[in-house]
């Protein structure tokens, strides 16, 4: 890849409006439902760490490290394809800003394949939900993430089919954008719950 493909990101002068908040007022508002979600939820992972520390410190011992090292790859790749497909798109280069959303398309899909490579690595290790309180949080917390970058997924789908009939323009692009926002977040939530259980001991 040449550095030519790589797209530039414009600086703020250079936006279509200084100031403005990308996507909607709508992917902003399920964001911060995203973000009160898992904040529950981290806050169930520290009660439960506090009171079974070694439980907590042998289950991390027990997971694939590597299975969350790709996880948390695929997921950080994809979030650049996308974020590569909004500013080509704002530089009016709506050809390029497809095939980067393709490509985040096709890397975002190897994340549940990965999850169910990972689980049956799980299961093969006698790793269920019953193997103990360290396990229990583990599956309803990446549970929950991977439901929630399905609905991503979902979202790319009918994102990139819209843009396949031409739906977005430089000017009018708030849906790439949404969708955008909405990925980033869902990365950044796993990009926590990758040490907490794959690497803090």
């Amino acid at each position: 890849m040449t550095a030519a493909a790589i797209p530039a990101f414009d600086p703020p002068a250079e936006r279509e409006s200084s100031g403005r908040i990308p996507g909607n007022k709508g992917i902003w508002v399920g964001i911060c439902c995203e973000f009160v979600e898992f904040l529950v939820l981290f806050i169930v992972y520290f009660v439960a760490r506090a009171h079974f520390p070694d439980a907590f410190e042998q289950g991390t011992e027990r997971l694939s490290r590597l299975a969350g090292t790709v996880i948390t790859l695929l997921m950080v790749t994809s979030s650049f394809f996308i974020a590569c497909s909004v500013a080509t798109m704002r530089a009016g280069q709506r050809r390029r800003s497809l095939w980067w959303l393709v490509a985040g398309l096709v890397v975002a899909l190897g994340y549940p394949v990965a999850k169910y490579l990972e689980i049956r690595w799980n299961l093969a290790h006698g790793i269920d939900g019953d193997s103990g309180i360290f396990f229990t949080v583990y599956y309803y917390l990446t549970f929950n993430h991977l439901v929630h970058a399905t609905w991503g997924i979902l979202g790319i789908l009918w994102v990139l089919a819209r843009h396949l009939g031409g739906g977005y323009t430089p000017d009018d692009h708030d849906g790439l954008e949404a969708l955008a926002s909405y990925w980033h977040a869902t990365d950044i939530i796993w990009l926590v719950i990758f040490p907490f259980f794959y690497v803090l001991a």
